[in-house]
């Protein structure tokens, strides 16, 4: 199958775990690769998405909801799966507010939503970024966890390949 890895990355950090995820649905035998929403002018020949977002003050990037606004009524007749990264350091990982990130996957339907910690590096962000950060009690360092998201690659694959 093919499947686009569409990831709205600021800092990077969403676009790694993008890649780990074509990796693995690679290994899964599928077609995969990764692009920036806002460069997908069609889903014409994709059999299924994976959409990511990084999470600024608990919203999805801009360039994130624009595909889902460009390609709504697509995204609902494919297989369709959803992840956010962000809230680096928040314990659980948890979305604090998901009522904000959630409309926007509201109008889209994904089979599943995950949420992965992130990646705080003070020195790829502005001033105004940095501010935030530090107000708001983030927590400097790279909380990503490489095997949660791997596995849940994987069981996309699995589950692409069981429908093939």
């Amino acid at each position: 199958m093919k499947i686009l890895v569409a990831v709205a990355s600021k800092h990077g950090s969403a676009n790694e775990i993008g890649d780990v995820i074509v990796d693995q649905l690679r290994a899964g035998g599928h077609e995969a690769r990764r692009m920036d929403p806002a460069d997908v002018s069609s889903l014409d020949g994709i059999d299924a998405v994976v959409l990511g977002s990084s999470v600024y003050m608990t919203r999805w990037m801009d360039s994130a909801q624009a595909f889902i606004s460009r390609f709504s009524s697509e995204l609902r007749q494919m297989p369709l799966w959803a992840f956010s990264v962000g809230l680096s350091g928040v314990p659980k990982g948890n979305v604090q507010d998901p009522s904000r990130v959630g409309p926007v996957l509201l109008r889209i339907e994904p089979r599943e939503h995950r949420t992965f910690k992130g990646r705080l590096d003070p020195e790829v962000l502005n001033l105004r970024e940095r501010t935030v950060a530090r107000l708001g009690g983030a927590v400097e360092g790279d909380f990503r966890d490489w095997e949660q998201i791997r596995q849940w690659a994987d069981s996309i694959s699995q589950q692409l390949t069981q429908e093939a």
